[in-house]
Order: structure tokens, then C-alpha cells, then sequence
């Protein structure tokens, strides 16, 4: 495998590391903004408050886009394991 070959799969990894972990990340930060907007509003400075919402929006993307991380993440492996076998002939 040369080199070119190798950092072609590692902008692949690294891209499709950025698609699968975009989402869940986004809607954390909005929930805490939204979170952090109301106990400013309220000045309601509670932890727990800014915590649970992050965990239940969490589990529930991840519930709605898992199979599409799966997906995607088993695209990407196939394709790098068929540029491997490609690369070793």
C-alpha cells in the first residue's frame, strides 16, 4: 500500500468520524444552550438541570441515526478493507 493509498483512508476515516459523531454532538450543544438560556432566564443554577436533558436527547438521537452510524460505518470499512486487498496485488 503506498502512500498516497494510506492518507486517502485516513481523510476517509477521519470524514466519516466527523459524519457519524456531527449529529449527536450538534444536538448536545443545542440542548445545553437552550438549557443554559432557560437557567439564566429562570437563574435556576442547578447541574442536574443542564445534565439531564444532554443524556435523554442523546439517547434519542442515537436511538433515531444508529442505524445510518452503522451504515455508514460499515461502508467505510468495506471500502477500506477492498482498498487493502486492491493495494497488496
Amino acid at each position: 500500500m503506498d502512500s498516497s493509498t494510506l492518507l486517502h483512508v485516513f481523510a476517509m476515516a477521519t470524514l466519516v468520524a466527523v459524519k457519524v459523531v456531527a449529529p449527536m454532538l450538534l444536538s448536545a450543544v443545542v440542548i445545553g444552550l437552550a438549557v443554559s438560556l432557560f437557567q439564566a432566564l429562570t437563574q435556576i443554577n442547578e447541574a442536574t438541570l443542564a445534565f439531564i436533558p444532554k443524556v435523554v436527547v442523546m439517547v434519542v438521537v442515537l436511538w433515531l441515526l444508529l442505524p445510518w452510524m452503522v451504515r455508514e460505518l460499515v461502508t467505510f470499512t468495506v471500502q477500506a478493507f477492498a482498498m487493502a486487498a486492491e493495494a497488496s496485488r
